[in-house]
């Protein structure tokens, strides 16, 4: 194997692996989009006309779609046609000969079909760990069907707990299943990677959307195991806990987490009514959260008679934890994310993304190269060119 004289060589704790995505859309490659910014060698195969999420805009930055270009930086793109008879051969010899990793969110049964799944290829090379991203996991009446990150906020009670009472469900406007399911990905394969240090052997690593979503509303779930109740909608709030939501100000929003009786304290005092916190209604918190209806309709309309400037001096001056609401612009322009160093350029060209959220003695992770153009690494890696 042989980089590509402009790819600089890979720095990190994963340097030297080489990973194989067999992956579209979001979970798949933002998994492997981690081991690459880490080191790893990431070599993305892809259909003749590309990953879906080549085309999901507008917009477009520099030639695909932002979420493409956000998901797939540090790799190499290889066109393979898996139906033709030669190019699957060629692909799996590459594999077997230097593959660490494959990770796949291919649809149900495809990988078995073309003897790309994790036994066959452990059977031929036993060092190879091997991660199956499946929609609704690897067993049950449901394991053969496709699956979306909305459908599994749908089917995984995500959207059931979320939105304002009364209304109807809303999904959670960030990618959270799939990108978890990733993140749970990358957190098998860091397993395996350690066992094989000591037996030498891989292994088959199955995660999905379905599980990723019900370790979402586990601890939701753990008040309805334990009482038999369904908390509902809870809007910017949170079930059993009280006062703990947002609220509308003069200019904007503001979101006050008063999680014990003495925050709450706190909070009554901040709010001019140092009263509340001796009465019986308000005097703990299971009485705050039966008579929470009563409480939050009292602090809507107080808050919302000041800026949010002023309610978070007033709130950070006694110490009760509150935030603004930030849009995604406000966020980005922060100068706790400039500080940092979340925000990373990518070299070579004008895109900026968010880096990932961990960091080494002190240093970020930080991408070393472009999104590949599809197919440019395709006669590097499989020796032909491109069509």
């Amino acid at each position: 194997m042989t980089e590509q004289a402009n790819r600089p060589p890979r720095k990190g704790p994963f340097a030297g692996l080489v990973v194989i995505e067999l992956g579209a859309s979001v979970a798949a490659p933002f998994a492997c989009q981690i081991l690459g910014e880490l080191g790893a060698r990431v070599i993305k195969i892809e259909k003749s006309d590309g990953d879906d999420a080549r085309r999901w805009g507008p917009p477009f930055w520099e030639g695909a779609g932002a979420f493409f270009q956000a998901l797939n930086r540090n790799k190499e793109s290889v066109v393979c046609e898996m139906r033709d008879a030669g190019q699957l051969s060629a692909l799996k010899e590459f594999i077997l000969e230097h593959a660490d990793i494959v990770i796949q969110n291919m649809r149900p049964g495809l990988v078995e079909s073309l003897g790309l799944d994790g036994a066959a290829l452990l059977a031929k090379r036993p060092s190879l760990i091997y991660c199956n991203l499946g929609a609704f996991g690897r067993t049950g009446p449901l394991k053969d069907r496709p699956g979306y990150d909305p459908l599994m906020q749908a089917f995984g009670a995500i959207m059931s707990t979320t939105g304002e009472p009364g209304r109807p469900s809303v999904r959670v406007g960030a990618s959270i299943v799939d990108m978890g399911t990733g993140m749970w990905g990358v957190i098998g394969i860091l397993t395996a990677l350690l066992e094989r240090q000591s037996t030498g052997r891989g292994r088959i690593v199955d995660v999905s959307l379905f599980e990723t979503a019900t370790c979402w509303v586990s601890l939701l779930a753990a008040q309805y195991l334990a009482s038999g109740q369904m908390a509902g909608k809870q809007g910017s709030g949170a079930p059993g806990i009280v006062p703990y939501k947002g609220y509308v100000t003069s200019d904007g929003e503001i979101l006050v987490s008063a999680g014990s009786d003495s925050l709450f304290r706190k909070v009554a005092g901040a709010v001019g009514h140092p009263e509340w916190a001796d009465d019986p209604r308000f005097i703990d918190n299971p009485a705050r959260v039966a008579n929470q209806q009563l409480l939050y309709g009292l602090l809507d309309d107080i808050l919302a008679t000041r800026s949010t400037a002023d309610w978070v001096d007033a709130f950070e001056a006694v110490g009760v934890p509150c935030s603004p609401i930030n849009d995604i612009a406000q966020m980005v322009a922060h100068p706790q994310t400039e500080a940092l160093g979340l925000i990373q350029d990518v070299p070579g060209t004008g895109m900026r993304f968010i880096g990932l959220p961990l960091s080494f003695d002190g240093q970020r992770a930080a991408p070393y190269s472009a999104p590949p153009k599809l197919g440019e690494h395709t006669e590097t890696i499989l020796g032909r060119k491109m069509p």
